[in-house]
C-alpha cells in the first residue's frame, strides 16, 4: 500500500495515518467534518453525497441520493443527526444521517449553488447561489426566510458569524459583503478584489476574516476597520478551496493546480506546502477535530485524508510527480474526446460504478431513458429517441441543451466534425459486450 500511495501522490507523504474515501463516481467538491471528528460528508459531481466513518476504515459508507446534478456542498448540523447539502439541481436537502433519508427539500434558487453555513445553534442556513442570491433559511421550519440580493454576479461563498448576527458572502463581482441578519439586509462591503472570489472563512474571536480569490490571492482583513492584515498567496491559482481548524489555528488552502497550503493563523507563516494530487484541481478542504489531518476532494473520484506532519513540503520533494492516469498521446482521438468530454459522468461497462449519468455499455440501440436503475429526468424520460450514430452526433453538434433540453446533461459541444466521428467510433467499440470482458480480464 504504501508503495501505491508513493506512486499516485509522487512520495508526498508515508502511508501513516493516511486514508482514502473510495466510492463516488467523479469528483468531490464539497467536505465536512462532524463537530467531533468521527465522520464526514462527501459532496460529489455523481449527484450524491457520502456520509462516512472516518474512525472506521471497514465501515461502509451511507449514499444520500436525491439531487438530481451535481452535488456541491455539504454540512453537518451542530447535533450530527442531520445533514444539509446543495447542487447544481438549484435545490437544499436535509438528510437524516440516522436513517439516510430525506426530511426536506429547499427551493428558491433560480441557479446552481456552490456553498452553505450553518448557524452554531443551528437555526438558519445560508445559500451561495449562481443566481446572484444569498439565500436565508430557516431550518427549525424547513422554509426560506429571504433571498438577499447585493451581489453583481454568481455568489460563490457564505459564512455565519459565530453569534449568526452576521452574514458574510463572497461572489463573482470579486466583492465580500455583510449582511444583517436580523433585519435581512445588506450593511457593507468588506473588500472589493480585482477578480471573483470563491472562498470564505471567519474568526469572529480574532476579529478577522480570509478569502481566496480566482488570481490565486489569498488575503485576511481586519473585520472592524477593513484593514489587509495579512497576505499569504502561494501565486497559485486559481484558489478553490479555503478552511479553518476547528480551533482556528490552522487554515487550509486547496488551488487549481493540485496543491494544499496549511497557515498557522497566529504567525501567518507556513506549516505545510504540499502537492495532494498530480492535476489539480482541490476542490473542497475540512480538517478533522485536531488539526493534525485535512481531508481533500479533488478532480479525482475519491478523497483523502491527509496527515499534515508526514507530509512531504513542495521545497522538500526530490522525486517527480507521477501521473496516475494514462498519457493522452497513448489514446487515440476517440478515447481521448471520451476522457475529456464523458468520462467524469459515465462508464463503459456493467459494472454499476457511481457516475452523474448511466452507463454507456450497449448504448447504441438504447432508447434514451431506459437504463435500469438510473433515475433519468422527465425530460429524458418523454423523450422519443434512440441512441444510434446519427442522435450522438447530434448531441454533440447541437449541445444537450438544445438537442436533449431539460436532461441532466451539462451543456458542452463538440465543434469538430472529426473529433464527433472519433469519438463515436471508440465508443461503438468500447461499448460492446466483448470490450467489456476484455476489460474484465485485464483488472
Amino acid at each position: 500500500m504504501a508503495a501505491l500511495l508513493a506512486s499516485v501522490a509522487g512520495s508526498a507523504i508515508a502511508a501513516d495515518g493516511y486514508r482514502m474515501f473510495e466510492g463516488h463516481g467523479g469528483p468531490v467538491r464539497g467536505i465536512a467534518m462532524s463537530p467531533d471528528g468521527s465522520a464526514a460528508l462527501t459532496a460529489s459531481f455523481d449527484n450524491s453525497v457520502g456520509y462516512w466513518q472516518v474512525d472506521d476504515p471497514d465501515a461502509e459508507p451511507v449514499w444520500l441520493e436525491g439531487h438530481e446534478a451535481a452535488a456541491n456542498s455539504a454540512a453537518f448540523y451542530p447535533d450530527a443527526a442531520r445533514a444539509l447539502s446543495a447542487g447544481d439541481d438549484f435545490v437544499l436537502m436535509v438528510w437524516s444521517l440516522e436513517t439516510g433519508d430525506a426530511l426536506a427539500r429547499l427551493e428558491g434558487h433560480e441557479g446552481k449553488i456552490l456553498d452553505l453555513s450553518i448557524s452554531a445553534d443551528g437555526s438558519l442556513a445560508a445559500s451561495a447561489g449562481w443566481d446572484g442570491f444569498v439565500g436565508l433559511w430557516d431550518l427549525r421550519e424547513n422554509k426560506l426566510i429571504a433571498m438577499l440580493k447585493g451581489h453583481r454576479a454568481p455568489v460563490q461563498a457564505v459564512r455565519f458569524s459565530d453569534d449568526a448576527s452576521a452574514l458574510y458572502s463572497a461572489g463573482s463581482d470579486g466583492t465580500v459583503r455583510k449582511w444583517d441578519v436580523a433585519e435581512r439586509a445588506f450593511e457593507r462591503i468588506e473588500t472589493s478584489h480585482g477578480f471573483g472570489i470563491n472562498k470564505l472563512v471567519v474568526n469572529d474571536d480574532a476579529g478577522w476574516l480570509a478569502y481566496g480569490a480566482l488570481d490565486g490571492g489569498v488575503r485576511i482583513l481586519d473585520l472592524d476597520s477593513g484593514d489587509e492584515i495579512a497576505d499569504v498567496t502561494s501565486g497559485r491559482q486559481p484558489v478553490l478551496a479555503l478552511t479553518l481548524s476547528r480551533d482556528k489555528a490552522r487554515m487550509g488552502i486547496g488551488d487549481g493546480e493540485g496543491f494544499i497550503h496549511v497557515v498557522d493563523t497566529a504567525t501567518w507563516t507556513t506549516i505545510k506546502d504540499f502537492r495532494a494530487v498530480p492535476r489539480g484541481p482541490v476542490w473542497a478542504l475540512a480538517f478533522d477535530d485536531t488539526g493534525t489531518h485535512v481531508m481533500a476532494g479533488t478532480i479525482q473520484d475519491h478523497a483523502d485524508l491527509w496527515p499534515i506532519d508526514a507530509a512531504q513540503s513542495v521545497d522538500e520533494a526530490v522525486a517527480p510527480i507521477r501521473e496516475f492516469h494514462r498519457d493522452p498521446a497513448t489514446m487515440s482521438n476517440g478515447e481521448r474526446q471520451f476522457a475529456r468530454k464523458c468520462s467524469i459522468c459515465h462508464t463503459l461497462g456493467i459494472d454499476g460504478a457511481r457516475r452523474a449519468g448511466p452507463s454507456l455499455h450497449n448504448v447504441f440501440g438504447r432508447k434514451a431513458g431506459t437504463l435500469d436503475g438510473y433515475q433519468y429526468s422527465e425530460a429524458l424520460l418523454d423523450i422519443d429517441l434512440i441512441w444510434d450514430e446519427i442522435s450522438l452526433d447530434k448531441l454533440f453538434d447541437l449541445g444537450p441543451d438544445h438537442y436533449t433540453p431539460g436532461s441532466k446533461m451539462p451543456m458542452q459541444r463538440i465543434v469538430r466534425r472529426e473529433d464527433r466521428t472519433d469519438l463515436i467510433e471508440y465508443l461503438k467499440i468500447a461499448t460492446r459486450d466483448d470490450a467489456a470482458a476484455k476489460r474484465k480480464e485485464t483488472e
